[in-house]
């Protein structure tokens, strides 16, 4: 791979990723001290509620190409979607820049929950859960919108191996996914994940939730026409699930 795709695959976007002018909404601070940027779409219409997390891990910059792709095309059609979609497109921002795992203090955000599991592991470990639970802004923030939006259905986008990893009573929207996109479904993605997302939502709140796990190191611009039909089928799934 020479040092230009090295480059793009560090920083796809790096000017207009920001979402800095309206109708992003700051949510607060990182650790580092960058702001956290959110985005309603339908808010104003009674539709099913789902939530769409991006840039959970800096370091995956597959999640990012495709938040930016998905903006790009529903931002301004937004009523082509059947759910109140809340948008986080960069939760780590700190990591974005820094093109890490983990945000300012180290923290691995997705293991930073307040879950009955959580465990603090080791300072400067990859997996490091912070001090104690919820300790990180980010993680409040996320925590805040969940239990405040109360959303029906949640994607969070990493990239790993290809999977589609399913926490709580996703098993429905997961089959969805992958009538879409050729990926696994798995409840287990081979390691332990104390303090992570799916169990705060999916386990303990029992809050469908799909971690889409994008394969890493794919050229950025397939990301975006690879997994959304997938995306937008387990929607369309919860707006029909909520109908009938």
């Amino acid at each position: 791979m020479d040092s230009e795709v090295k480059d793009f695959q560090r920083y796809p976007y790096p000017e207009h990723f920001l979402f800095r002018s309206p109708p992003f909404h700051v949510e607060g601070q990182s650790a580092g001290g960058h702001d956290i940027f959110s985005l309603k779409l339908n808010a104003a219409r009674k539709l099913p509620r789902a939530l769409l997390i991006a840039g959970v891990h800096g370091n995956e910059t597959e999640s990012h190409a495709f938040i930016h792709d998905f903006l790009e095309e529903f931002q301004d059609s937004e009523h082509k979607l059947p759910v109140e979609l809340y948008v986080l497109p960069n939760l780590n921002p700190d990591g974005f820049f820094a093109f890490t795992r983990q945000n300012a203090n180290g923290v691995d955000l997705n293991r930073n929950m307040k879950t009955k599991d959580w465990q603090p592991g080791i300072p400067g470990d990859r997996y490091y859960g912070g001090s104690y639970p919820e300790s990180e802004n980010e993680t409040k923030i996320l925590t805040r919108i969940i239990l405040n939006f109360k959303p029906q259905l949640i994607i969070s986008l990493h990239s790993w191996k290809p999977m589609i990893n399913i926490n709580g009573p996703a098993h429905p929207f997961a089959e969805a996914m992958a009538g879409k996109l050729t990926y696994p479904i798995t409840e287990d993605v081979g390691y332990p994940t104390p303090g992570s997302l799916g169990t705060f939502a999916g386990w303990e709140r029992q809050i469908p939730t799909i971690t889409l796990e994008i394969e890493r190191g794919m050229s950025l611009q397939k990301v975006y026409p690879l997994c959304r039909d997938a995306v937008l089928e387990a929607f369309f799934l919860l707006a029909r699930l909520q109908s009938s």
